[in-house]
């Protein structure tokens, strides 16, 4: 946005926005503030917390408009936003009228990391973008390279690529807001996981969402990596404007062809970095090697070694690399078994598509569902779970929208509505959940919606299920 080149060999006097505080607006204003720009920082709240953070950094100098992120302070060359404001605020607007670039965070740590500094390999995707950055970190540590998992992983790239530690490699998990406001990012290579509709009122439309999450291909230098068995993503690459010799590498769930990275008889093979890709493939590791083995889980592994083979790590580091990995708290996370259900944890579905690779993990399932939908729809959802769906727990504010869908899909499924959406509802429908489960059933925690309707987070949610499954096991031993 804004044609107004920006120099970054000396930002001595330059006048730089930094638009929201936070994760990356901090970081951003001490990082420019230290090279000797005149940082305003502005942002919508006026709230403790952000007054707190204002103080502080008034006190390197850094001058703080609380309560006001519309405005365009005067004189501005610059703006560096936090990635998840939309870009129809009126401060970008302000700002295109006037000529003035916007960045995001990662187009500025990417515009002032050094000459010498370590190589991309980027991860996008609606779903499974952290676990599969830190399934590619964990390989990339066994094979003995210094690196680490940032970005939207919650990490800072601007304190990874200006800190004092230094790396080979980083793996770097990239949102599509903040592709959206890195124009010039370059990875050594990158994979778009999957695509499927979330964010549509940021972006505007499914081909603004998509179009962004694309960007990660531009300018890369040895592989692409997209999921052959999602033709959107391929779409992205063919699209992409890359160096000379870049290949497209697919992963399968199935057995690869050439150039792919697949699954043959329950073994990970490569038939994109060897020798003779025709004929040959290479064992990188055992599905039992991964955890969980889920379906959508294998496919992370898959992307996640393409990268790190694409970075040219051995094989053995990739089996190493992947049965070191453990997968962080509720992403199908197993909590306990009592009475012979097993109850897993999946509150980090926070959408249809996530949800969706959750139930085509188990068989049969109690599913324990609802949120706030954001927008979505459940009919294709219902459809393709109806088969293996055991009973359905539902609660949170749009619980009626997967109500109605289950009642057109799967009306023989019993269903329990609770009418509640404070926390202590999850007690209930964990009860509820072991009431309707068998021996060898699943109850499954997939809510496919946010949770903000009952929950800070989706991390809050699933230890509220968590604790209840405990309780509920220490009651049946």
């Amino acid at each position: 946005m804004g044609s107004q080149e920006v120099s970054t060999s000396d930002w001595q006097g330059k006048r730089v926005t930094v638009a929201g505080l936070g994760v990356s607006g901090i970081p951003a204003a001490r990082a420019l503030h230290e090279r000797g720009a005149l940082v305003t920082v502005v942002d919508d709240g006026d709230h403790e917390r952000a007054r707190a953070q204002a103080a502080e950094l008034e006190a390197l100098g850094v001058t703080v408009r609380l309560g006001d992120g519309a405005t365009l302070p005067e004189s501005t060359e610059l703006i560096v936003t936090a990635p998840g404001w939309k870009p129809d605020k009126p401060l970008f607007l302000a700002a295109a009228e006037a000529g003035v670039p916007v960045w995001g965070d990662v187009e500025l740590a990417w515009r002032l990391q050094g000459p010498d500094a370590a190589p991309w390999l980027a991860v996008t995707g609606t779903n499974g973008k952290t676990t599969t950055v830190r399934m590619l970190a964990s390989i990339l540590g066994a094979a003995g390279l210094r690196t680490a998992a940032v970005g939207n992983i919650g990490v800072s790239l601007l304190d990874a690529v200006l800190g004092e530690e230094t790396y080979d490699v980083l793996a770097v998990e990239l949102s599509s807001y903040q592709l959206h406001w890195a124009p010039s990012l370059r990875a050594h290579s990158a994979a778009v996981l999957n695509l499927a509709p979330d964010h549509l009122d940021w972006h505007g439309s499914m081909a603004g969402y998509a179009a962004d999450k694309g960007r990660v291909y531009e300018g890369n230098r040895v592989a692409c990596v997209y999921n052959a068995q999602d033709a959107a993503t391929e779409d992205l690459v063919r699209e992409a404007d890359v160096e000379e010799g870049c290949r497209a590498i697919g992963f399968t769930l199935g057995t690869p062809g050439p150039s792919q990275l697949g699954v043959v008889d329950g073994i990970l093979v490569d038939r994109a970095f060897v020798a003779n890709r025709q004929k040959q493939a290479q064992e990188l590791a055992e599905v039992g090697d991964v955890d969980p083995p889920a379906p959508h889980n294998i496919a992370n592994a898959l992307a996640a070694a393409a990268l790190a083979r694409a970075y040219g790590v051995e094989p053995a580091a990739v089996r190493d690399g992947l049965r070191a990995f453990r997968p962080d708290a509720h992403r199908i996370e197993r909590i306990a078994e009592a009475g012979g259900v097993t109850y897993v944890d999946d509150s980090k579905a926070t959408n249809t598509h996530a949800a969706e690779a959750s139930l085509a993990a188990y068989d049969p399932i109690v599913w324990i569902a609802g949120g706030l939908a954001k927008g979505a729809t459940f009919d294709e959802l219902v459809t393709g779970a109806a088969e293996r769906l055991r009973g359905v727990v539902l609660m949170g504010a749009d619980r009626a929208l997967i109500r109605e869908a289950l009642a057109r899909h799967a009306p023989e499924v019993p269903v329990v509505d609770l009418d509640r959406t404070d926390t202590g509802a999850m007690s209930v429908a964990v009860a509820e959940a072991a009431r309707l489960a068998r021996p060898g059933d699943t109850v499954l925690l997939a809510p496919a919606c946010a949770s903000m309707d009952m929950f800070v987070n989706y991390n809050k949610r699933g230890e509220a299920f968590a604790d209840a499954v405990r309780r509920l096991a220490d009651e049946s031993a």
